[in-house]
């Protein structure tokens, strides 16, 4: 049985409208860490459009001691966690409802509902925590107006916090105080929030365009406050954003953003009160990697635009979750590529390479993360259609995924004969949206067909039936392309087709509508034909280009899916001639990325399959290639970088059908050394070109020169550990001691570590020694090890070890993701082993967090959703190690849904 009870199988086929709606709330708590009283005061009425039946309000470890009706005391009946009350007054009259309950928020390990962390309360409700705090309508589309009251001990909790507006605030007797907040908003209960404890407080005052002032706050625990500026900056830099973009704007007296460290998400965009994970709100430069300062922006953006996108028009049921964060991580995309061109506006060119970069590394993840995700037991569409524990699908298809549909969208949206482009015709679409659903609770449909409405004559109005395909279908669509020229008429045919291949229960999938963005090279890299908008509906269509200008005997070179304009697989027999040209001359920075990471694929996949282990995966013409773009003094170092950066051990994988991890690791490994030998005087260049960049900013020039410039002092050390040199090792560590800021400090520490130096183990010291007051460094140094490349088989016991480290502690998520996710979900080459060791770790782990958090445990539990495409004898290990824990009999809805899915597979 279930820990948490009976699995229910939800089915978005099986929604109805709530049988009742609560029109106010009003939440008074005395907050206690043991035990917190909670009076929930509501005003209820039947809902006309459904038929009258008994109230079923939903609870979790909670102590009822009061339940009124108008005032009077009522029966109620339990029904497993749900309170039943079936003797209410008749008719469509609102009444007064009122619950007390008490709960122990010091015992929440969970983390969901009302918690104590590190002596301060926080809730997270989202998706079903809000029923941890009081019984209620537990759903996203049951919407009311909220007012809250909190009562502590002043000195213990001198900081009390809620959503909306504080209305008042004073002293109580015995040392106590109150402040009461009211929300002029209507929100569902996933998105109440509150915090009491000892606060320090960053604050800004910003006027909006219309005059009106608004007051912008980040709290956090004491000793921070230096570590805030970025995120304060990242707010203000949000508001104007979507001012300028959208024209939405903050519809609240004040907006708060508290940090803890205890916390399963990275944020949660509770109206007007968001609650951040420290990762993603702390930052200075002797702390943080400007990788932390690019999350902070973009989470701080993520977060504040589900004030619109999320809480002004909220999801209907937690099918359409992707309503609000599909479309938020895409508008948070579009404000961290508006930023860094923003910053180089001065410079056209540098602008398109800032922008590119950031849309190489958004498809990374999505193709790294989601698309395994796609081709595995978890598969799910961009709306699902059952679950059985909502927190597993807040997942890379629900988010990633999600937003490359939006923004297919957003492409689909152009409309040519009015000289309309996609960009603003999305966002004429994304003004009709709000005018339609401001204060609903709404579908993915409804979205889609505001945009499309908004632009009559789009492909998207013209196809919108059928796009909304990408909502329903699982799955990474195939594209295969085949080109043919005509040079008797100057004329290229492309012809496409698309596939896609079953996922659990989809065997069968309809054509797509998948926008792909297309363009034609000469020989010798002039565009030829510039960038045009093809629509693919069909299962196989062509496309005819004529008259174009190629000279006798020559062929033009296909630049396919610029942009990465779909979430698709791309098919095609590339030459290596065309990906060359492609590297040296595409104008679409992206497919000059891809064209490298094909090369580089398709070396390494031939190297896989060779019976013998190569030293030379690379070619001599690649290799060249790439001391070309190296040295090209027109690239961004921050392109460089991500060019040079070879496909993941996990990409190189989805490729096979059959995966030994062990032999895709020492491949990659090969072609790591083989770049690092035959390039070691570019990579000396390089080190010494991009290393001084003065004072420390995270601007995207000065963050692209330390990425450069650390993945040399990376390639110099590995080649250092084959050779014997000792000066480039002896620099990064004289480069490590005397780091100005965390990214080259961080840089040099991993370029000692990953290349296994003797003196990474003093490195590893100094470091601890200088920041093991500092949490978040600390996470960074524990995953650091545990991601480390396996030289012998000592990356586990070091990895258990570490696990009894005095600083590590497994009830904190963000300690637990840095050691134990590190080692068992992103180092395949450390994980999969022949004698099986890594699966009894990790099926270890995930028994041990489900019983202290099943969100954290389920979400580990994930790093062998691919066991069944493992070579044997990695395959009947994993397959065991699964099978070890679904047949514990006390496991969470959370990770038993998990593993059922896995083995069902």
């Amino acid at each position: 049985m279930y820990r948490e009870g009976t699995a229910q199988l939800i089915q978005r086929a099986d929604y109805t409208a709530p049988a009742f709606w609560i029109d106010t709330v009003d939440l008074t708590f005395d907050l206690d860490p043991a035990k917190t009283r909670v009076l929930n005061q509501m005003r209820v009425r039947r809902n006309p459009d459904v038929a009258a039946q008994p109230l079923r309000l939903d609870g979790d470890e909670l102590n009822l001691a009061r339940v009124l009706v108008n005032g009077q005391g009522t029966s109620f009946k339990m029904d497993g966690s749900q309170l039943v009350l079936e003797n209410l007054p008749e008719g469509h009259e609102a009444f007064d409802l009122e619950i007390f309950t008490t709960c122990n928020p010091a015992k929440n390990t969970k983390l969901m509902g009302l918690y104590v962390s590190n002596d301060s309360f926080f809730t997270q409700c989202e998706a079903e925590g809000f029923r941890r705090i009081t019984y209620f309508l537990d759903r996203p589309d049951v919407m009311s107006n909220y007012s809250v009251t909190l009562r502590a001990d002043k000195k213990a909790f001198p900081v009390l916090l809620s959503n909306g507006n504080l209305v008042d605030e004073g002293t109580l007797e015995d040392g106590r105080h109150f402040a009461r907040w009211v929300d002029p908003h209507k929100k569902p209960c996933y998105l109440f929030a509150l915090v009491a404890g000892q606060f320090v407080c960053r604050e800004q005052r910003v006027k909006a365009p219309s005059g009106k002032e608004h007051l912008l706050q980040v709290f956090v625990r004491s000793g921070d406050l230096d570590k805030t500026e970025h995120a304060m900056n990242s707010l203000m830099a949000s508001i104007k954003w979507d001012e300028q973009r959208f024209n939405l704007s903050l519809d609240l007296e004040r907006f708060m953003i508290v940090a803890t460290s205890d916390f399963n998400m990275g944020a949660m965009e509770n109206k007007g009160l968001n609650i951040f994970n420290t990762k993603f709100v702390l930052a200075n430069s002797a702390t943080a990697t400007d990788m932390d300062y690019a999350n902070i922006e973009s989470v701080v953006g993520h977060e504040y635009f589900h004030n619109w996108t999320g809480n002004r028009v909220t999801c209907r049921d937690w099918f359409q979750l992707s309503l609000k964060e599909g479309l938020t991580v895409f508008r948070d995309q579009e404000f961290s590529q508006d930023l860094a061109a923003e910053a180089l506006k001065d410079n056209p060119t540098a602008a398109a390479s800032a922008k590119a970069v950031k849309r190489i590394e958004d498809v990374r993840l999505l193709r790294t993360a989601q698309f395994p995700e796609d081709a595995g037991p978890m598969a799910h569409p961009v709306r699902p259609d059952s679950y059985v524990e909502i927190n597993n699908f807040y997942t890379v298809t629900i988010y990633e995924k999600g937003s490359e549909v939006v923004r297919m969208m957003q492409t689909l949206a152009a409309t040519p004969a009015s000289n309309i482009s996609g960009r603003e015709g999305f966002a004429k679409g994304m003004s009709l949206y709000f005018e339609r659903h401001d204060g609903q609770a709404v579908t993915c449909d409804d979205f889609a067909q505001a945009i499309a409405d908004a632009n009559p004559g789009s492909a998207l109005a013209t196809h919108l039936t059928q796009f909304k395909r990408w909502y329903a279908q699982a799955g990474t669509p195939r594209v295969q392309a085949s080109g043919s020229y005509n040079a008797d008429t100057r004329t290229y045919t492309l012809s496409m087709s698309q596939s896609c291949p079953p996922s659990p229960g989809q065997d069968h999938k309809e054509p797509f509508v998948i926008p792909v963005q297309f363009g034609l090279l000469g020989a010798d890299g002039r565009e030829v034909l510039s960038t045009q908008l093809l629509v693919l509906t069909e299962a196989t269509q062509s496309f005819e280009f004529k008259d174009l200008s190629l000279q006798a005997g020559e062929e033009p070179v296909p630049s396919i899916l610029r942009g990465f304009s779909a979430p698709v697989v791309l098919e095609k027999d590339f030459t290596a001639t065309q990906l060359l040209t492609l590297l040296a001359h595409d104008t679409d920075p992206f497919n000059q990325w891809e064209a490298a990471q094909r090369l580089c694929l398709n070396a390494a996949l031939t190297a896989v399959a060779a019976s013998d282990a190569p030293t030379h995966v690379l070619d001599a013409a690649l290799v060249q290639a790439l001391r070309t773009v190296l040295r090209n003094p027109a690239l961004d170092a921050a392109f460089k970088d991500l060019v040079l950066t070879l496909p993941s051990e996990t990409y190189i994988a989805e490729q096979l059908e059959v995966v030994d991890p062990q032999r895709i690791h020492a491949v990659r490994e090969s072609m790591r050394a083989q770049l690092a030998r035959e390039l070691h005087d570019d990579w000396a260049w390089a080190f010494e070109a991009h290393s001084e960049n003065g004072a420390f900013s995270p601007d995207p020039v000065s963050s692209g020169r330390r990425a450069l410039s650390g993945m040399a002092l990376t390639m110099l050390c590995l080649d250092a550990r084959t050779t014997g040199d000792e000066v480039w090792p002896g620099r990064t560590y004289q480069c490590f001691k005397d780091a100005h800021n965390m990214t080259d400090r961080f840089n040099a520490l991993s370029a000692l570590v990953g290349s296994g130096l003797e003196l990474a183990g003093d490195a590893l010291q100094r470091f601890y020694n200088l920041f093991h007051n500092e949490a978040l460094v600390m996470d960074k140094w524990f995953a650091l090890q545990a991601g480390s490349t396996d030289r012998g088989g000592n990356i586990l016991s070091l990895v258990r070890n570490l696990m009894l480290h005095p600083d590590f502690h497994i009830k904190n998520p963000n300690r637990a993701r840095s050691l134990i996710f590190s080692f068992c979900s992103a180092n395949p080459g450390a994980f999969h082993r022949s004698d099986a060791a890594g699966y009894v770790f990790w099926s270890e782990r995930v028994l041990e967090l489900d019983a202290i958090n099943p969100q954290v445990a389920a979400r580990l539990a994930r790093a062998l959703d691919r066991w069944s495409k493992l070579a044997e004898p990695y395959r009947t290990a994993a397959h065991e190690a699964i099978k070890r824990i679904a047949a514990k009999t006390d496991l969470s809805n959370d990770v038993r849904e998990v593993v059922s899915r896995a083995l069902s597979n």
